[in-house]
């Protein structure tokens, strides 16, 4: 008689792992060779803010920008040339997305203060839309007196998202019958403009903000709202490391955090720093464990001190971790005031806790630490120096003008890319895949920032005092008024594109304003999730 043991079988087992181990192998030799060819997506008419796939299977690419329209790009297409469909209904420059848990709803939000819901399940159905036409939002939320600078859904429920503004409000809205909570619960008002929220992706009660004065902090939803008697400090249960220390500095620095992002697991949490780095933290952490940055090539080749590399010192910049094909969030992309986006490889956690330096406040002072950029948390504590990525997997070029926006496919091998130019750029390590064909080679050069000219000059002061043509029907006039607009973030770029952050961002102990920073810091309640 033959023994079965419950369906399991060894061979099998092996032969799944050896599978997935190839798989895996494979996906990495194509990484390797970056994203050498591209497509531009051309539709908007302005400058393209932001970009964000829907969940799980990345059908739908939105986009959205200073046109005022939210277009959605249909990645289930054999071929994706132009939007499946457009959403209208914003009355300024768009400057948030997301996806609702099931992908039924997209949110928007953006300068005109209003937050727009967008039911994305009629496209699809049997019946429905045929994904060319166009329509407005179902429902608009006006509890925002400022621009709405990020938003982000429920990892479960469709009805459920929070919203950051600068006008320092943190609001949860739960669009759930007989769900939801008076205006008043369901409010947190910050004493500093938010710049960022992220909802974890698995545990639905803590989510991540960021604000301009460089404050991230890890908050759990039961005692940030609700009746005051169940709240606690503000919700905090854990405040990350985000000041900077330089013995060359006789203070610390705070580089506003203009945005934040989970990976899948919600195990990293990536930070994006003005006038700094794409900062990665564990969860569990406090202290940074990475910095990505541009000082070498792809190919390990030392970037030489007068080409330009990686930074961020002019937009609004939002990053995105992925892992096409893979079962973890093992890449970062970001994008760059050198006209480019970056897209690094992250190490696992374990390995950057044991590449990070901790240097004691005695050695700090005691010995030389030349070029060396630390966190600190204060003038006297101890220093952590996390590891630098000075190697990205891929420097992705095509683009004109300064990138800030990138997104990657949760499935497919592509990564969008957009910025100060009306027109996404597609990447890709083929030539052709299951949502595009035919692609070309993305140029391997950048265009050069020159230095301000007369017809520079010229175009920047049209586009600073005269009518913008960006918004015309004519080719013609969108291409003048991008030129403009290019023209406008180039002289910007020109003033502000070399900042120092220890400059611009100066954080000092001795002043009554960091003083109270400091009681802050002291009181705050950490807990432990992990």
């Amino acid at each position: 008689m033959r023994r079965t043991y419950n369906n399991f079988c060894p061979t099998e087992s092996v032969t799944a792992r050896s599978i997935h181990v190839a798989r895996k192998d494979a996906l990495r030799r194509f990484y390797e060779c970056g994203f050498p060819y591209s497509r531009k997506l051309t539709a908007h008419k302005s400058c393209v803010n932001y970009l964000a796939f829907s969940r799980h299977d990345g059908r739908w690419l939105a986009s959205a920008g200073d046109d005022f329209r939210v277009l959605l790009w249909d990645f289930s297409e054999e071929d994706v040339v132009r939007p499946g469909h457009v959403f209208t209904g914003p009355s300024g420059n768009v400057l948030a997305l997301d996806f609702s848990a099931t992908n039924q709803y997209l949110y928007s939000g953006g300068a005109d203060n209003v937050i727009l819901k967008y039911d994305v399940s009629t496209l699809r159905g049997v019946g429905g839309s045929d994904g060319r036409g166009s329509s407005s939002f179902v429902k608009q939320y006006e509890d925002h007196d400022d621009s709405v600078r990020a938003l982000t859904c429920h990892p479960y429920e469709d009805e459920i998202f929070l919203s950051a503004s600068e006008d320092g409000k943190l609001i949860l809205h739960d669009g759930r019958t007989g769900g939801g909570m008076s205006a008043a619960q369901g409010t947190l008002q910050h004493t500093a403009a938010f710049t960022g929220v992220q909802h974890h992706p698995v545990m639905e009660h803590v989510f991540a903000t960021s604000d301009v004065h460089g404050q991230v902090c890890l908050r759990d939803t039961r005692m940030t709202f609700g009746p005051l008697s169940r709240r606690s400090n503000g919700g905090i249960v854990r405040v990350y490391n985000t000041k900077l220390s330089r013995k060359s500095a006789r203070y610390l620095s705070n580089p506003e955090s203009s945005s934040l992002t989970f990976d899948r697991d919600g195990n990293k949490l990536a930070v994006t720093f003005l006038h700094y780095f794409p900062t990665i933290y564990a969860l569990s952490d406090p202290h940074p464990l990475a910095i990505c940055t541009g000082r070498n090539a792809p190919d390990g080749t030392p970037i030489s001190p007068s080409q330009r590399t990686y930074t961020n010192s002019c937009t609004m910049k939002a990053g995105a971790f992925g892992g096409p094909g893979m079962d973890e969030d093992d890449m970062y992309g970001a994008g760059s005031d050198d006209f480019r986006a970056y897209v690094w490889k992250i190490p696992p956690l374990m390995n950057l806790q044991g590449l990070r330096k901790e240097i004691t406040s005695d050695d700090w002072y005691t010995r030389e630490w030349p070029d060396t950029v630390a966190f600190a948390e204060g003038k006297w504590e101890t220093r952590y120096v996390p590891l630098e990525i000075s190697t990205p997997l891929a420097r992705l070029n095509g683009h004109k003008s300064i990138v800030n926006s990138v997104a990657i496919h949760p499935s497919l091998l592509h990564v969008v890319t957009s910025g100060v130019e009306r027109q996404i750029m597609l990447h890709s390590p083929t030539l052709s895949s299951p949502a595009v064909q035919n692609l070309l080679p993305t140029p391997p050069t950048v265009r050069t920032l020159q230095p301000q000219d007369l017809a520079a000059q010229r175009t920047f002061l049209r586009a600073l005092f005269g009518p913008h043509a960006t918004l015309h029907d004519e080719e013609d006039g969108e291409e003048e008024g991008e030129d403009e607009t290019i023209s406008l973030f180039d002289h910007i770029l020109r003033v502000e594109g070399e900042a120092d952050v220890f400059t611009v961002r100066r954080w000092g102990e001795d002043s009554a304003e960091d003083s109270e920073d400091e009681d802050e810091d002291s009181e705050e309640i950490i807990i432990d999730y992990l």
